[in-house]
This record gives C-alpha cells, structure tokens and sequence, in this order.
C-alpha cells in the first residue's frame, strides 16, 4: 500500500477537526441542556422531570405549576438566552478586534447600556419595556461614538479597545452619580439590577429578548464566515471577497443589539461576554459563535445555581461570574503585556 499524499493527508486532517468540532459541540449542548433543567428541577421543593414535561405542556400540577412555571423556567430560559446574547457579542468584537480584552464589558458597551438603564430606573421610572429601548439606544450611540473617533486616521483595534475603556470609565462615573441621586425606594432595584441578576425573570421581560436572540444568533451565524476572515486582516478579508465595512458594522449592530438587550433584561451580569469566547477557542476550531454561545449560557446557568445553592448565602448570578472573570482578566492583561494578546 503506497503512503498517502499530502492531499490526503490534508482531507484526512480536515475531517478529523470536523468530527473533533462535532462532538465537542454535542457535548457542550448536552450539558446546556442538563444544567438548564437541573435549574428547573432543584429549589426549595424537588421536581422530577415527568412533572417539569407536564407543566411545560400546560397542565396543572399542584405547587409545580407556580414554581416550575412562573418562577423556575422564566429564571432558567433568561439565563439561557442571555448567555447565548453575552457570549455571541463577546466573541464578536474579540474576533473582530483579534484581542481578547475587546470584551463589550471592557470597552464600554454594557456601560452604556447600564448608564441608561440605571437613569431610566432611579430618575425617570421608566418600565421594563422603556428601559429596554433607551438601554439599547444607548449602547447604539456609545458603540457609534467609540467607532467614529477610532477610525479617524484608518481603523485600529487597539485605538478602539482604548478609546472604549476611557468611555466606560466616564459612564461609570454617570452610574456612579445616578445611583447617588436615587431614592430609598428605588436604590436596592437599581443596585440589584448593575450587579446582574436573574431575581427579576419574568415572562413579560423575557419576550424582548427572546425576539432578539431567536432573530440575531441565526443572523450571526451566516455572518460568521465574514467574521472569520476578518480575522486575517482587511486587506486579507478584502482579497477574500468580503465587504469589509459593510460585513464589520453590520457585525457591530448586531452585538451591540444583542448585549443591550440583555443587559436590560438581567443587567450587566460581569464578564461572561469576556469568558465566552476564549473558553470556546480552546474548545473548538473554526466558527466561534454557536460554541460561544452554548458556553455563555453553560456560565450563567453554572453560576446562578452555585449562587442560589452552593454557598449558603444566595449571590446574584453577577457576583458569581465576577469573581470567575476577574482573576481571568488580571491573568490577560499580565500575558498580554509580556508576548501581545489574540483570541
């Protein structure tokens, strides 16, 4: 039998990575899917999956119905969807950006959006509705604004990722000084609200961003192949066939979109759009999103339970994720400064 040619040895490769992908993509959906009725299943009373499936279909099942149905599976679903918003939107700009310290909660997307959302919340009393919409106006015009002062000159994703820090650093002090002109009353909700929180998950603040995820992911997903090839460089991308400004904004509404909307449902819940991506990178080659993705939601949902359960005390989900990313951020930021950062 005569050895194989480079040809072949080049298919064989490819399908190898290809069935490596496919798996660990399986296994990351199965444990999505294990974590998320786990949620459904464990709290203050036990129920089994049989009663879970019955109150999904509608019936009446006494104390599950109002449990499972108006308490567990709205927290656990916007768990869900937000990691899959968080994780796309990290993934994102780290691509786009080739750096993984290009997070939306590092650059001063999420920070817009939490200026807005708090504004709407201690000074305004907007609805849950109103604070979605002005969030995400908000994260439009920061994102817009962080764009146009880092293309002056040509476009540099390291002028971005500084511009974009200098700005979350001033809307942090407008945080800073909404939270002290709020009220008795409405403090604790808007304080809840910025550590990132699941305590609030109701099917009405669920629709918004069931909408967007259901509508945005299948739309990331075609753009993926452009994103990919960003990652080559412009003039690369460009000799590719891709429309390199048209394919890069589109790809920045579409996350920014997406990290607004969830931070109005569940607030900015720390550092999941910044874990995201490099987790799923050391996962699986090729197309980042879907792995991104499953590994947003697998974060959320992990940390909601160990804050509900594992530590005596019940944490929002945010104090959880912050202490996971913060030592992972100090960890970049030191690696970076010794032999540059890439996603």
């Amino acid at each position: 039998m005569s050895a194989p040619t480079w040809v072949e040895a080049l298919v064989a490769e490819r399908r190898s990575r290809q069935r490596r992908r496919t798996i660990t993509l399986a296994l990351l959906g199965a444990a999505v899917f294990a974590v998320y009725l786990v949620s459904l299943m464990w709290g203050e009373v036990f129920y089994g999956p049989g009663e879970i499936v019955r109150v999904m279909r509608g019936e009446l099942v006494p104390g599950a119905s109002y449990s499972v149905g108006e308490l567990r599976l709205p927290r656990a679903t916007m768990g869900l969807l937000a990691g899959f918003a968080f994780g796309v939107a990290g993934v994102t700009f780290q691509t786009m950006l080739r750096n993984q310290l290009a997070s939306p909660d590092i650059i001063g997307i999420s920070a817009g959006a939490s200026a807005a959302g708090v504004i709407g919340i201690v000074i305004f009393g907007l609805s849950q509705t109103a604070v979605s919409i002005v969030s995400l106006i908000a994260s439009l015009l920061v994102a817009f604004a962080i764009y146009v002062l880092s293309s002056r000159g040509g476009f540099a994703g390291t002028r971005l990722i500084l511009i974009g820090i200098g700005v979350a650093a001033m809307l942090h002090s407008v945080v800073t000084y909404a939270l002290s002109q709020a009220s008795t009353w409405d403090l604790p909700t808007a304080t809840r609200w910025l550590t990132g929180s699941l305590n609030g998950a109701t099917w009405e603040r669920l629709l918004p961003l069931a909408v967007t995820v259901g509508t945005l992911l299948p739309t990331m997903v075609v753009l993926g192949r452009g994103l990919e090839l960003l990652r080559l460089g412009d003039d690369t991308a460009a000799a590719l066939g891709v429309r390199v400004n048209a394919t890069r904004l589109s790809l920045i509404v579409c996350a920014v979109i997406l990290i607004a909307v969830a931070t109005a449902a569940c607030g900015p819940i720390a550092f999941v759009a910044f874990l995201a991506g490099p987790i799923a990178t050391r996962l699986v080659s090729g197309s980042l999103i879907i792995p991104s993705a499953l590994v947003g939601a697998l974060i959320i949902l992990c940390s909601d339970l160990a804050g509900q359960y594992l530590l005596g005390t019940r944490y929002p989900v945010g104090v959880i994720t912050g202490a996971l990313g913060a030592p992972f951020l100090i960890y970049l930021l030191i690696r970076s400064n010794r032999a540059g950062s890439t996603l």
